[in-house]
């Protein structure tokens, strides 16, 4: 096993980051709203970017060998 994760593993991933994502979101106050909890969802937003990416890259070569780097 190479340790690097699966289509599947890379699908479910990216729909926890999501969830993660709009709980973030809803949980925003309308007012005074703390530069962490914005670069917490930036943070977020840049995994699933990530991730989506190598998912994509991984779907369109048509295998299971994912390349970080």
């Amino acid at each position: 096993m190479s340790g690097m994760p699966t289509r599947e593993e890379l699908e479910q991933e990216i729909a926890a980051l999501e969830e993660e994502l709009r709980e973030r979101k809803a949980a925003l106050p309308i007012h005074s709203v703390r530069p962490a909890q914005f670069e917490a969802i930036e943070e977020l937003e840049e995994r699933i970017g990530t991730k989506t990416e190598v998912l994509k890259n991984l779907k369109d070569h048509g295998n299971d060998d994912i390349k970080f780097g």
